[in-house]
């Protein structure tokens, strides 16, 4: 029943489709086939979900004799999605429909960012379920952070920054609730001696500046092979350029727009060197920008920019640039751009990661998930193993009684 009404309702959003793309552009300047995108990408998830939601089943273990043991799902309670403004519909859509799904009760409260959006969404989607199944709450982080010290909330979900991730976790420790953290990351681009520096620097581009940069898994920062800097840096100067004078949106809003800034002028006084870029231009726009010479303790090396910046740093081999990558207190994801397969299974075993990516920085096969580390979060956001975190687990131990007479 619960698949089935989580199918009308992705039937709904579906309907609305250009509705929802069309507020996102206005709130958070996400080109329209961007914001198209995530939307239907996050009416397949919905769809998913209801598909893998009655499939979701718990598993038996024979003990001794006749003996059974049954571990049995059941729904949390009450969980708090809190959600964000870079992709608001199709991250929500993973939050709400497996917690939906799963039988669980849902306050959903969208980023103050794409208030609207976020707003609209959860309407749609509440239209299609009993009342009280799902709540919208809106607001900013203090309302965040009210709600997450509510009494008899059983989830904190949560995809956003590390500050407030570790807010709600500390909470969390005090009231006992279930955490699902997608904080922050510092993903980390390592760039081999044996592959294409024109593809690698497409690829690069692709990673750093795809919707400005405000992407959980944008790259931050890039490791290159000595062999091929000169003319891998060459040609990201000439994508970012590109990229500037046609698809780069704007930033979200100014105050995104200083903290980026605010980094890029940190590493240029810290002696690092703007190829391209640096400025601010009109608005909350802000130029593809590729700085060299970068060096280990510059907020872009060290921090989420969360904007189009690209640091390059030289290595001189490829065992440096994964120490380098590896050194980071963030583990959401990397890439490796390498023809060896043997540094590539190196680099899946060496990078602290949820998720490693070999010669692309994006993508990912249909139904997966992965675990962010460190300061990046923990437990699973997406794929079926969300199932699990919106779900609590009884084990039901069967053994035999002993009849009148004391047979069993």
């Amino acid at each position: 029943e619960r698949g089935a009404l989580l199918r009308a309702a992705a039937h709904r959003v579906a309907a609305r489709e250009e509705e929802l793309a069309a507020l996102n552009t206005d709130e958070t300047g996400k080109p329209a086939g961007d914001a198209l995108g995530g939307v239907r990408a996050g009416v397949d998830t919905l769809l998913q979900y209801a598909e893998l939601g009655p499939l979701h089943r718990g598993k038996s273990l024979r003990g001794g004799a006749l003996n059974v043991d049954l571990a049995l799902p059941h729904p949390r309670g009450v969980v708090l999605a809190l959600t964000p403004w870079n992709d608001p519909v199709a991250v929500a859509a993973g939050m709400l429909g497996a917690a939906i799904v799963s039988g669980d009760v849902v306050v959903h409260k969208p980023s103050e960012r794409s208030p609207g959006t976020g707003a609209l969404f959860t309407r749609i989607l509440a239209e299609a379920l009993p009342e009280g199944v799902l709540t919208l709450v809106e607001g900013d982080g203090a309302v965040g952070d009210a709600l997450a010290r509510t009494e008899g909330v059983a989830v904190l979900a949560h995809v956003g920054s590390t500050a407030t991730g570790r807010a709600l976790a500390r909470v969390a420790a005090v009231t006992g609730a279930h955490v699902i953290l997608e904080n922050g990351g510092n993903d980390a681009l390592v760039v081999d001696a044996d592959v294409d520096p024109v593809w690698a620097a497409e690829q690069a581009a692709l990673g750093a500046f795809a919707n400005a940069g405000q992407i959980c898994t944008s790259v931050e920062r890039i490791y290159v092979h000595r062999a091929v800097a000169d003319a891998f840096t060459a040609a990201l100067v000439a994508e970012a350029d590109r990229w500037s004078a046609g698809p780069l949106p704007r930033l979200v809003d100014a105050r995104m727009r200083d903290a980026v800034h605010e980094h890029v002028t940190e590493a240029l006084e810290s002696g690092a060197r703007a190829l391209t870029g640096g400025e601010p231009g009109d608005g909350t726009f802000y130029p593809a920008t590729v700085l060299a010479d970068c060096t280990d303790e510059m907020l872009v090396m060290t921090e989420e920019t969360f904007g189009p910046v690209a640091p390059i740093v030289v290595v001189d081999d490829f065992d440096e640039a994964l120490l380098r990558a590896a050194a980071s207190p963030y583990g959401l994801a990397a890439t490796v751009l390498t023809a060896d397969m043997e540094h590539a299974h190196r680099a899946a075993a060496a990078l602290p990661v949820g998720t490693v990516k070999i010669n692309a920085v994006f993508g990912g096969a249909p139904g997966g998930s992965a675990q962010p580390r460190g300061t990046s979060g923990s437990g699973f956001g997406y794929g079926p193993e969300l199932l699990d975190e919106m779900t609590t687990t009884t084990v039901v131990h069967f053994g035999l009684p002993v009849l009148p007479g004391g047979a069993r």
